[in-house]
């Protein structure tokens, strides 16, 4: 008895011990292959700098499409692992039935969904979106972004994949004390405001925005250096005037001195405007004085125009029925559709990006690592200039043989010590901040001024992701808010994007064909068995015992 007794309260004593060191102890283990709900140290540097609460609430609550409970699940699960680390992180769900239009004035569109259930088809409208609130601030995290998906299966696996980067981004930027200075250069006939508003107004969230002029260079050039090296990011968006010697040698000690660089850039004059409302215009080359400058960094934009027969729609005018014009879209090979690197986190899963009457990049050997970020397809054909561009051309019925030009490149990412173009030869204006090299850097440059502007509608800029008369969508701004995000990227976020996940997707056809099967197998057939084992075991007990 007393043995027993002595048992009993060791079992006791084990499981009061393991209760006790429950409470300073505390360990999760992650048994999924890709190691899904693994929190990257990027993730968890970020995490540790929150020291208040900071409230997530996800509209992924109430009655929506059974696959889709699987993004609701993913996102819960990944949120419980950032509450597990940093208990400030406070997560809420939320039904979004009884406050749609409070949701969309937000900017929480909703997405609208094809349903397939017992071999029928019907539509869904969901909110798959989170917003997210930190001291006085809150930002909006999109659950289901723009991507390549060949199926709604696999939107919702590249949805999975980028919710670590969706979430540590937006708790990066809104937890941050100080915001990265971003300088939109003007002076040199950039685009105006209002063509550049889509996607710089979302850039403005994360960061500040200011236009800087190099007028000023003519008369106080060191002055105008010193001021533009407090920014950390110069972008330069389509400039249509010349460069003076002095413009270029403050960008390039910009550069030098550890700034970052967008290059919106073309080379060729030629316009749609200016097509549309003509029926045809002269394409040539357009000289801004900056040859020298990338060469040096190891790129060249030709005065080629690019043709491909991968490429996106214009709308033109057919016909009237009555006194209504009737339009018809029409492949416009100068507008070429250009597919993203697939490894690279600026353009992973990206929706293909529209180029307008856009140029060719030459890549040049020298010390500096470079990224092609966007090609075309391989039926290009190259269109030297100057030459007359005639709308009435896209009657025309395209031959193979001649778009045999191969991959053409747009987008170049340039990374590591850039050589100023200006290190052996005369200064235009004599500076304390020359630099003939620079520490670890990032660049970019796209053949192409257009790739960043958006569209007019009623007077207001119309959504930089979609065209207003195709309505065809592209993945222009996922492009340049990334783009930006990499070049300010100091704590790795960009990375995250790399991640990849895959998910087992349930065979809709085959389950619908075999659900009988199925539906036996796992309801019915246990309880037979349940059923037989009780007939059986208690005739041999009546027969043991009788």
């Amino acid at each position: 008895m007393i043995k027993k007794i002595h048992k009993i309260g060791v079992f006791f004593g084990i499981i009061l011990a393991i209760n006790i060191a429950n409470q300073y102890v505390y360990k999760r283990f992650d048994v999924t292959s890709d190691k899904r709900f693994t929190l990257s140290e990027t993730t968890k540097n970020i995490l540790s700098n929150i020291k208040k609460p900071l409230y997530i609430t996800i509209y992924l609550e109430g009655d929506f499409p059974s696959e889709f409970k699987r993004l609701q699940t993913e996102t819960r699960q990944f949120l419980e692992e950032l509450s597990a680390e940093n208990s400030n992180i406070k997560i809420h769900f939320e039904n979004p039935d009884e406050q749609r239009e409070e949701l969309i004035k937000k900017g929480m569109m909703p997405s609208q969904l094809t349903v397939q259930e017992e071999g029928k088809f019907s539509e869904a409208i969901i909110f798959p979106w989170a917003e997210i609130n930190f001291e006085d601030k809150t930002t909006l995290v999109s659950l289901l972004p723009n991507a390549i998906a060949t199926s709604q299966e696999q939107q919702l696996e590249k949805a999975i994949e980028n919710l670590s980067y969706s979430f540590s981004n937006a708790i990066h930027s809104i937890s941050q004390k100080k915001s990265k200075n971003v300088a939109i250069i003007v002076g040199n006939g950039e685009l105006q405001d209002i063509y550049q508003y889509s996607y710089l107004s979302e850039v403005a969230k994360k960061y500040k925005l200011a236009k800087f002029t190099l007028d000023s260079v003519a008369s106080n050039p060191s002055q105008t250096l010193e001021d533009l090296s407090t920014f950390d990011l110069a972008i330069i968006a389509k400039p249509t005037e010349q460069f003076t010697e002095k413009e270029k040698f403050t960008l390039d000690q910009f550069i030098t001195n550890g700034g970052k660089t967008l290059w919106m850039i073309d080379n060729v004059q030629a316009e749609q405007d200016s097509l549309m409302n003509g029926g045809k215009m002269l394409a040539y080359p357009r000289d801004l004085n900056l040859t020298d400058l990338l060469f040096s960094y190891g790129i060249r934009i030709n005065t080629y125009l690019i043709k491909d027969l991968y490429a996106a729609k214009i709308s033109l005018a057919t016909g009237n029925i009555g006194n209504q014009p009737q339009f018809q879209n029409f492949d416009w090979f100068f507008h070429p559709l250009v597919l993203g690197n697939p490894t690279h986190a600026i353009t992973k899963n990206m929706l293909p990006v529209r180029l307008q009457f856009a140029n060719q990049i030459d890549i040049l050997k020298n010390n500096l690592k470079k990224t092609v970020l966007l090609q075309s397809s391989v039926l290009t054909k190259k269109v030297g200039t100057p030459s007359i561009i005639e709308l009435q051309s896209i009657a025309e019925e395209p031959k193979e043989e001649d778009y045999k030009d191969g991959n053409q490149l747009f987008a170049i990412l340039l990374e590591g010590e850039f050589t100023s173009a200006y290190k052996n030869r005369i200064k235009p204006f004599e500076t304390s901040l020359f630099k003939g090299n620079s520490n670890e850097n990032k660049m970019i440059v796209i053949a192409d001024g257009d790739v960043g502007k958006n569209q007019i509608l009623k007077g207001n800029p119309y959504d930089l992701s979609r065209d207003k008369w195709t309505n065809e969508t592209f993945g222009n701004k996922d492009f340049l808010l990334n783009s930006i995000d990499y070049l300010l990227d100091d704590v790795g976020l960009m990375q995250l994007r790399n991640k990849t996940i895959k998910i087992a997707q349930l065979d809709q056809q085959k389950a619908y064909k075999e659900r009988s099967f199925w539906q036996f197998l796992n309801v019915i057939l246990p309880l037979v068995l349940l059923f037989t084992f009780g007939i059986v075991f208690n005739y041999l007990r009546k027969r043991k015992y009788s």
